[in-house]
Protein backbone atom coordinates (compact mmCIF):
# COMPACT_ATOMS: atom_id res chain seq x y z
CA UNK A 1 0.00 0.00 0.00
CA UNK A 2 1.36 3.14 -0.79
CA UNK A 3 2.04 6.26 1.82
CA UNK A 4 -0.24 9.31 1.92
CA UNK A 5 1.76 12.00 3.14
CA UNK A 6 0.15 15.03 4.85
CA UNK A 7 3.06 17.58 6.19
CA UNK A 8 7.17 17.14 7.57
CA UNK A 9 6.91 18.67 11.01
CA UNK A 10 10.31 19.57 12.70
CA UNK A 11 11.24 17.55 15.84
CA UNK A 12 10.94 13.70 16.60
CA UNK A 13 7.01 13.56 16.56
CA UNK A 14 5.98 10.57 19.02
CA UNK A 15 3.38 7.86 17.93
CA UNK A 16 0.52 8.59 17.27
CA UNK A 17 -1.39 6.13 18.19
CA UNK A 18 -4.88 5.38 17.32
CA UNK A 19 -5.52 8.96 18.52
CA UNK A 20 -5.80 10.91 15.08
CA UNK A 21 -7.24 9.37 12.10
CA UNK A 22 -6.80 10.81 8.42
CA UNK A 23 -8.46 10.06 4.96
CA UNK A 24 -10.51 7.08 3.95
CA UNK A 25 -13.66 5.10 4.75
CA UNK A 26 -13.20 3.96 7.18
CA UNK A 27 -10.37 6.86 8.41
CA UNK A 28 -7.17 5.55 8.50
CA UNK A 29 -4.67 5.84 11.64
CA UNK A 30 -1.95 8.59 11.12
CA UNK A 31 1.18 7.81 11.83
CA UNK A 32 5.11 9.82 12.16
CA UNK A 33 7.83 8.77 10.25
CA UNK A 34 10.73 10.12 12.12
CA UNK A 35 14.01 10.88 10.32
CA UNK A 36 16.71 12.94 11.86
CA UNK A 37 15.22 16.83 12.93
CA UNK A 38 12.06 15.77 10.71
CA UNK A 39 8.99 13.74 11.03
CA UNK A 40 6.66 12.96 8.28
CA UNK A 41 3.14 12.91 9.37
CA UNK A 42 1.76 9.75 7.17
CA UNK A 43 -1.23 7.26 6.75
CA UNK A 44 -2.11 4.80 4.02
CA UNK A 45 -3.51 5.67 1.30
CA UNK A 46 -6.55 4.59 0.01
CA UNK A 47 -6.65 2.26 -3.01
CA UNK A 48 -8.73 5.20 -5.32
CA UNK A 49 -7.87 8.43 -3.60
CA UNK A 50 -10.21 11.58 -4.65
CA UNK A 51 -10.85 14.80 -3.12
CA UNK A 52 -13.92 13.96 -1.51
CA UNK A 53 -14.62 16.69 0.93
CA UNK A 54 -14.79 14.07 4.01
CA UNK A 55 -10.92 13.48 3.08
CA UNK A 56 -10.30 16.51 1.94
CA UNK A 57 -11.50 18.10 5.79
CA UNK A 58 -9.51 15.33 7.09
CA UNK A 59 -6.55 16.14 5.80
CA UNK A 60 -6.97 19.56 7.04
CA UNK A 61 -7.70 18.36 10.29
CA UNK A 62 -4.56 15.97 10.82
CA UNK A 63 -2.62 19.37 9.87
CA UNK A 64 -4.38 21.47 12.13
CA UNK A 65 -3.71 18.64 15.13
CA UNK A 66 0.08 18.30 14.38
CA UNK A 67 0.42 22.30 13.96
CA UNK A 68 -0.73 22.72 17.50
CA UNK A 69 2.03 21.28 18.95
CA UNK A 70 5.14 21.88 16.84
CA UNK A 71 6.20 23.93 13.60
CA UNK A 72 4.30 21.67 10.60
CA UNK A 73 5.19 21.95 6.28
CA UNK A 74 2.04 21.36 5.15
CA UNK A 75 1.71 18.94 2.04
CA UNK A 76 -1.55 19.91 -0.67
CA UNK A 77 -4.24 16.91 -0.77
CA UNK A 78 -3.31 14.12 -2.77
CA UNK A 79 0.68 13.77 -1.79
CA UNK A 80 1.33 10.08 -2.21
CA UNK A 81 4.88 8.15 -2.11
CA UNK A 82 5.44 4.67 -3.05
CA UNK A 83 6.55 3.52 0.31
CA UNK A 84 7.04 4.90 3.88
CA UNK A 85 11.28 4.24 3.13
CA UNK A 86 11.39 6.25 0.20
CA UNK A 87 9.36 9.06 2.10
CA UNK A 88 12.41 8.65 4.76
CA UNK A 89 14.73 8.88 2.07
CA UNK A 90 13.06 12.21 0.68
CA UNK A 91 13.16 13.32 4.82
CA UNK A 92 17.28 12.89 4.74
CA UNK A 93 17.85 14.10 1.09
CA UNK A 94 16.39 17.09 1.41
CA UNK A 95 16.25 18.22 5.31
CA UNK A 96 18.01 21.28 4.59
CA UNK A 97 15.42 22.64 2.39
CA UNK A 98 12.76 21.49 4.66
CA UNK A 99 14.11 23.15 7.82
CA UNK A 100 14.71 26.35 5.77
CA UNK A 101 11.42 26.13 4.64
CA UNK A 102 9.96 25.47 8.01
CA UNK A 103 11.84 28.68 9.36
CA UNK A 104 10.12 30.44 6.71
CA UNK A 105 6.78 29.67 7.14
CA UNK A 106 6.99 29.05 11.14
CA UNK A 107 3.48 31.11 12.65
CA UNK A 108 2.38 31.57 9.28
CA UNK A 109 -0.87 30.97 7.70
CA UNK A 110 -2.42 31.63 4.53
CA UNK A 111 -5.95 33.48 3.17
CA UNK A 112 -7.38 32.69 -0.08
CA UNK A 113 -9.05 35.61 -1.75
CA UNK A 114 -11.43 35.24 -4.71
CA UNK A 115 -13.03 38.58 -6.63
CA UNK A 116 -16.42 38.33 -8.82
CA UNK A 117 -18.20 41.11 -10.40
CA UNK A 118 -21.79 42.20 -9.37
CA UNK A 119 -23.10 41.43 -12.51
CA UNK A 120 -25.73 44.26 -12.57
CA UNK A 121 -23.71 46.76 -11.14
CA UNK A 122 -20.26 46.24 -13.27
CA UNK A 123 -22.50 46.67 -16.31
CA UNK A 124 -23.86 49.82 -15.27
CA UNK A 125 -20.05 50.58 -14.25
CA UNK A 126 -18.99 49.87 -17.89
CA UNK A 127 -21.97 52.09 -19.34
CA UNK A 128 -20.79 54.64 -17.18
CA UNK A 129 -17.31 54.38 -18.39
CA UNK A 130 -17.70 53.73 -22.37
CA UNK A 131 -19.66 56.41 -23.73
CA UNK A 132 -20.11 54.72 -27.48
CA UNK A 133 -21.51 51.71 -25.55
CA UNK A 134 -23.91 53.42 -23.40
CA UNK A 135 -24.74 55.03 -26.79
CA UNK A 136 -25.46 51.90 -28.60
CA UNK A 137 -27.88 50.95 -25.73
CA UNK A 138 -29.89 53.90 -25.69
CA UNK A 139 -30.07 53.97 -29.53
CA UNK A 140 -31.49 49.80 -29.40
CA UNK A 141 -33.81 50.84 -26.69
CA UNK A 142 -34.83 53.79 -28.66
CA UNK A 143 -35.30 51.42 -31.57
CA UNK A 144 -37.35 48.83 -29.30
CA UNK A 145 -34.71 46.80 -28.49
CA UNK A 146 -32.94 47.03 -32.50
CA UNK A 147 -31.99 44.70 -34.71
CA UNK A 148 -30.86 41.53 -34.31
CA UNK A 149 -27.77 41.87 -35.75
CA UNK A 150 -27.21 45.35 -33.50
CA UNK A 151 -28.28 43.09 -30.56
CA UNK A 152 -25.61 40.74 -31.54
CA UNK A 153 -22.96 43.57 -31.70
CA UNK A 154 -23.54 45.24 -28.61
CA UNK A 155 -23.54 41.89 -26.47
CA UNK A 156 -19.90 41.03 -27.86
CA UNK A 157 -18.97 44.94 -27.24
CA UNK A 158 -20.30 44.24 -23.46
CA UNK A 159 -18.52 41.36 -23.23
CA UNK A 160 -15.44 42.39 -24.33
CA UNK A 161 -15.20 45.57 -21.98
CA UNK A 162 -16.34 43.65 -19.14
CA UNK A 163 -13.61 41.07 -19.61
CA UNK A 164 -11.22 44.27 -19.74
CA UNK A 165 -12.62 45.49 -16.46
CA UNK A 166 -11.75 42.25 -15.24
CA UNK A 167 -8.15 42.21 -16.01
CA UNK A 168 -8.02 46.07 -14.53
CA UNK A 169 -10.06 44.78 -11.07
CA UNK A 170 -7.70 41.86 -10.84
CA UNK A 171 -4.25 43.96 -10.96
CA UNK A 172 -6.82 46.16 -8.07
CA UNK A 173 -7.26 43.37 -6.00
CA UNK A 174 -3.63 42.27 -5.68
CA UNK A 175 -2.72 46.06 -5.39
CA UNK A 176 -4.79 46.83 -2.87
CA UNK A 177 -4.34 43.61 -0.89
CA UNK A 178 -0.72 42.34 -1.43
CA UNK A 179 1.34 45.05 1.20
CA UNK A 180 -0.72 43.80 3.78
CA UNK A 181 1.15 40.40 3.23
CA UNK A 182 4.28 38.86 3.85
CA UNK A 183 4.03 37.33 0.33
CA UNK A 184 1.32 36.69 -2.58
CA UNK A 185 0.86 34.59 -4.95
CA UNK A 186 -1.94 33.04 -7.39
CA UNK A 187 -4.55 31.12 -5.59
CA UNK A 188 -5.84 27.44 -6.67
CA UNK A 189 -7.75 28.16 -9.80
CA UNK A 190 -11.78 27.20 -9.81
CA UNK A 191 -14.35 28.46 -12.26
CA UNK A 192 -16.40 31.42 -11.88
CA UNK A 193 -13.89 33.86 -9.81
CA UNK A 194 -11.67 36.42 -12.08
CA UNK A 195 -8.61 36.53 -9.70
CA UNK A 196 -7.61 34.33 -6.99
CA UNK A 197 -4.81 35.12 -4.49
CA UNK A 198 -3.10 33.45 -1.79
CA UNK A 199 -1.71 35.73 0.97
CA UNK A 200 0.56 34.62 3.11
CA UNK A 201 0.48 36.61 7.07
CA UNK A 202 1.39 35.96 10.73
CA UNK A 203 -0.70 34.27 12.46
CA UNK A 204 -2.65 36.72 14.32
CA UNK A 205 -1.90 39.48 11.42
CA UNK A 206 -5.41 39.20 9.58
CA UNK A 207 -7.10 42.54 10.76
CA UNK A 208 -4.90 44.48 7.80
CA UNK A 209 -6.28 42.41 5.01
CA UNK A 210 -9.61 42.05 5.97
CA UNK A 211 -9.65 46.04 6.57
CA UNK A 212 -8.47 46.73 3.11
CA UNK A 213 -10.46 44.16 1.68
CA UNK A 214 -13.97 45.91 3.36
CA UNK A 215 -12.59 49.27 2.10
CA UNK A 216 -12.17 47.91 -1.62
CA UNK A 217 -16.07 46.73 -1.85
CA UNK A 218 -16.63 50.13 -0.76
CA UNK A 219 -14.70 51.86 -2.76
CA UNK A 220 -15.71 49.53 -5.61
CA UNK A 221 -19.29 47.90 -5.54
CA UNK A 222 -19.26 46.12 -8.61
CA UNK A 223 -16.77 43.69 -6.62
CA UNK A 224 -17.45 41.10 -4.14
CA UNK A 225 -14.76 39.44 -2.82
CA UNK A 226 -14.82 36.24 -0.47
CA UNK A 227 -11.93 35.52 2.25
CA UNK A 228 -10.78 31.57 3.17
CA UNK A 229 -8.59 31.64 5.91
CA UNK A 230 -6.44 30.88 8.21
CA UNK A 231 -5.47 28.05 6.22
CA UNK A 232 -2.34 26.19 6.52
CA UNK A 233 0.36 27.75 4.02
CA UNK A 234 0.39 25.08 0.93
CA UNK A 235 0.77 27.76 -1.37
CA UNK A 236 4.15 28.89 0.03
CA UNK A 237 5.58 25.47 -0.04
CA UNK A 238 8.27 24.66 -2.54
CA UNK A 239 8.20 21.62 -4.61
Amino acid sequence: MTTYVYGIARGEVPDLGDRLLGIGDPPLPVRALNEGELAAIVSDCPPELKPRRRDLLAHQHVLTEVSGSRAVLPMRFGSVSSSDDDVRSVLAEHADRYQDQLNRLTDRVEYNVKAVHDEDAVLHQVLAEEPELRMMAEANRAAGGGTYEDRVRFGELMAGAVRAREVRDAKLVEEALAPTAEDVRPGPESGGWFVSLSLLLGKDAADPLLSAAAELERAHPWLKLRINGPLPPYSFVES
